[in-house]
């Protein structure tokens, strides 16, 4: 590929939001280029055979329902460039002791039915946050107000940004099914359990889970940026891998460069440029906590003790509250739990694209903290097999991953943290500090488009899209 030359915009970084960042750009007449540090594109969204050969695993994300929410990739044809999402049977199942679980189905209804005593306060719960889970999906992968919050607007989650997850379902659910559902949905928000916003994360990946589902697309994570980047190139775009960027003097003549990278990284390309508050700023933002992460290549199904968690793409592995929101408490505490929550993903079941036939493939992490050095292997699989006897004889091989690993494979997790930041109620949308605008520098042409600012994380491009868009008034 010939060198880069002169561009309306540069984009530092193809991960999601730098994609979208560029697409958006291009698909409004400027041209654009998109610098890739590694040799593969996607960020947080790439794949690849790290156990044995035929065995194709997500290195970041696994299923996406914010992506397949999100109202800028839904407005693209990502499908003509190559995208196919897979729906698994079931979403989500959460499994307790004793071989019972709760599964998440498209159905309200169908959920609900599997929940005992709390069928009719799921529905009343859950009905008029799906029936508006179109706005949720606008909002909440759009640009956050405190006054227009999606769940603001459902007459279901009006106080949601200031009630915790474990209040909320202690006062709702009578059962454990309902209550650990809700917990393990929480506790993506990587925040205690008793803390706000934690409740929202559950109700939010509740509604979004029965009207657009969690799927996943075909082939693995890297399908998604590689139709990103097709679609980019069809409009004119380019893209330059193994291209580092150290310092701003790295990027080619532009009029405006948007880094997807952490906040720490912008420090140190661009940290000259900015004003000392801004740079103060960005060394106050506070990061969450890490993950450890373990693939499994195996010889069969996981063998779940409980049906309907093989039905589903995801499974939430915590059993009851206490126990989810006692794990997620260790971890801010700065300790190891030793019966993690952890949050798997089965793509195989639904997709033959991800091992051989007969063979299958298991994506699994759990929360630890920031930078964390503990290996939790050991508690992963014990965990799997509390719930599966026999997984651990179907190991042919296992990829592991410490936050110190994934952050030498991408930068931008720093100590392990994939949500760019941590997401309390201040950072959900102070991000990466309180300013009129977040997207936007006190260097002119400079942007930050990660997810380190609003909406967040999560794999749904609106970071990259809402920066394009103020990037693209300075370019007029």
């Amino acid at each position: 590929m010939s060198e880069p030359g002169t561009y309306d915009a540069v984009v530092v970084g193809s991960g999601p939001n730098g994609l979208a960042a560029a697409v958006e750009l291009a698909r409004n007449g400027q041209r654009v280029a998109v610098l890739e540090g590694r040799s593969t594109i996607g960020g947080g969204t790439r794949s690849a055979e790290i156990t044995l050969p035929g065995f194709v695993h997500d290195l970041g994300s696994a299923i996406h329902p914010l992506g397949y929410a999100s109202p800028f990739f839904r407005s693209l044809p990502l499908e003509e460039h190559g995208l196919e999402w897979i729906h698994p049977d079931a979403p989500l199942a959460h499994p307790l002791d004793g071989g019972e679980a709760a599964v998440l189905e498209r159905s309200i209804g169908a959920t609900a039915a599997g929940l005992g005593p709390d069928a009719a306060a799921y529905h009343r719960m859950m009905e008029p946050l799906s029936a508006d889970a179109g706005r949720i999906a606008n909002f909440f992968v759009g640009k956050p107000s405190v006054l227009r919050h999606p769940l603001a607007l459902a007459s279901a989650g009006k106080t949601s940004l200031l009630e915790d997850a474990e209040s909320l379902a202690e006062s709702v659910f009578e059962g454990e099914k309902a209550k650990g559902l809700f917990a393990g949905n929480a506790a993506h928000s990587f925040l205690r359990l008793d803390r706000p916003p934690s409740a929202m994360f559950g109700l939010m990946l509740g509604a979004l889970g029965h009207a657009f589902g969690w799927p996943f697309p075909k082939g693995g994570s890297q399908s998604l940026a590689d139709a990103l980047a097709s679609y980019l190139s069809s409009l004119g775009g380019e893209i330059y891998t193994d291209a580092l960027v150290r310092t701003v003097d790295d990027v080619p003549r532009t009029r405006a460069v948007l880094f997807d990278v952490a906040p720490l990284r912008l420090l140190d390309i661009a940290g000259e440029h900015f004003t000392e508050g801004y740079r103060t700023g960005l060394k106050r933002y506070r990061y969450g906590p890490g993950i450890f992460k373990v693939d499994f290549a195996l010889d069969g199904p996981i063998p779940w003790e409980a049906e309907g968690c093989s039905r589903a793409g995801t499974v939430h592995l915590g059993g009851t509250l206490e126990e989810v929101e006692a794990g997620e408490s260790a971890v801010s505490r700065g300790e190891h739990p030793e019966r993690p929550f952890i949050l798997l993903a089965q793509q195989s079941l639904f997709d033959t694209t991800r091992a051989p036939e007969g063979k299958h493939t298991v994506w699994a992490y759990c929360h630890v903290p920031n930078g964390s050095t503990f290996d939790m292997t050991e508690r992963i699989e014990a965990q799997i097999e509390r719930f599966a006897p026999g997984f651990r004889d179907l190991i042919l091989a296992k990829k592991v991953a410490g936050t110190s690993d994934l952050e030498r494979w991408n930068p931008n997790l720093i100590g392990g943290d994939i949500n760019g930041g941590y997401m309390d109620l201040k950072q959900l949308f102070a991000r990466p500090m309180a300013r009129p605008n977040p997207y936007s520098t006190p260097a002119a042409g400079l942007y930050l488009c990660s997810s380190s600012t609003p909406p967040g994380g999560g794999v749904h491009g609106m970071c990259g899209y809402l920066a394009a868009r103020v990037a693209l008034r300075y370019l007029a």
